[in-house]
């Protein structure tokens, strides 16, 4: 068997909605018309602290595919507004979150225990606020949300290879600026966090041996397995590496920017970033090396990403361990795509309606559980009831 990445067909039932005359859609699938619709064709469970569980209309994988979204659309109209990660949700609505996050996780890793059978992932993405609505690629609903996806690995090893210079795949490796130019600061950066549950992976112990990936891309075993999300220390770990994450990328790009810039007043982790980074002559090599490129390549400096951008995720390797990694993405990739899954989502309502049954029955089966863990009330459609 050829290992690299695949790419997969999910087919979907196309949805009804009617783009207004002179908006764009990923304009309108920002709008606050459009987060109702999500809400009344798709909701599945919602609650006071504003997350809502729902049925992804177009998934990624139609084994088991659900999202949470913290959902400000009522709150907050301007969606260059809304908060875009963890670390901007209040703690009420992040500490559901997490046991949210903890029971689906849970549920996947019951239903599907099989590494072998079945690739198991959850995580989340950043939307860059910074990033322009028109830019080609970016997010369709600017609001912070994660994804539950499983895939089935026969159908993924029957897939065709993907191509190997997909755009979406060259999130690490040598394709990545982190990692071409920055691997041993970056790296050391990370030893340096406080980290008990979370243990760096060996290079490339944590791949998935059927596509090869992550590629380039720290990653960290949860020592002691799923069992360890049902304890707190895990979520703040969780959030450790989110937020030096944060301070390397925000650093790196505000020296990009300006010359010998001063430190940001606003960092989880100061001493760190004044030890490891601003007297780094590496560091400080690919920051110059970037900031030249962009004075006079009018197209390079128009995709640089200036504010954080990033996928983190949870997945079950071959075998069977849950490994946490994150992305320093620039490009806008596909959480799937980490794990060196292209979906090609192609409209087909019979194909959709064949596999939707299943679907229907696991996701109020994950329902029920967070309603009986007091997180959250459910949601009727035309396809299900409340309860």
């Amino acid at each position: 068997m050829q290992t690299g990445p695949r790419e997969i067909l999910t087919p979907y039932r196309p949805i009804p909605l009617t783009v207004p005359e002179g908006m764009k859609p990923n304009e309108f699938f920002n709008s606050t018309e459009n987060l109702a619709d999500l809400v009344h064709n798709n909701g599945l469970l919602q609650n006071p602290e504003g997350l809502l569980l729902y049925r992804k209309a177009l998934g990624h994988s139609n084994v088991f595919d659900a999202s949470i979204i913290y959902n400000t659309s009522q709150r907050i109209l301007d969606p260059l507004g809304r908060p875009v990660r963890r670390t901007q949700v209040p703690s009420p609505a992040k500490h559901a979150w997490n046991r949210m996050n903890q029971i689906i996780i849970e549920y996947m890793l019951e239903r599907y225990p099989d590494p072998a059978a079945h690739l198991v992932l959850a995580g989340e993405a950043s939307l860059d606020a910074t990033w322009p609505l028109t830019s080609p690629g970016v997010p369709s609903i600017r609001m912070l949300h994660n994804h539950f996806i499983v895939f089935d690995k026969a159908a993924l090893r029957e897939a065709p290879l993907a191509e190997p210079d997909n755009p979406n795949l060259t999130d690490g490796g040598q394709h990545s600026l982190f990692q071409a130019h920055m691997r041993e600061v970056y790296r050391a950066f990370f030893d340096e966090l406080d980290l008990e549950i979370l243990q760096p992976c060996q290079q490339g112990s944590c791949r998935i041996s059927l596509t090869g990936y992550p590629q380039g891309l720290p990653s960290w075993e949860i020592v002691g397995g799923a069992k360890m999300l049902r304890d707190v220390r895990f979520w703040k770990e969780y959030d450790i590496i989110l937020k030096g994450f944060l301070d390397f990328y925000r650093s790196f790009f505000s020296q990009v920017s300006t010359r010998n810039a001063p430190m940001l007043p606003d960092l989880h982790f100061p001493q760190l970033v004044e030890d490891k980074l601003l007297f780094d002559n590496d560091f400080l090599k690919a920051a110059k090396m970037v900031r030249d490129r962009c004075i006079h390549d009018a197209k390079y400096a128009n995709a640089i990403r200036w504010q954080p951008a990033f996928k983190q995720l949870i997945y079950r390797n071959d075998a069977g361990k849950l490994i946490v990694t994150i992305s320093q993405n620039s490009i806008g990739n596909a959480i799937t795509e980490l794990l060196g899954v292209v979906v090609k989502r192609t409209p087909d309502a019979d194909a959709y309606a064949a596999a939707e049954p299943a679907l229907i029955e696991q996701l109020v089966e994950v329902r029920r559980r967070l309603i009986d863990a007091d997180l959250g009330e459910g949601i009727a459609t035309a396809q299900w009831g409340a309860a």
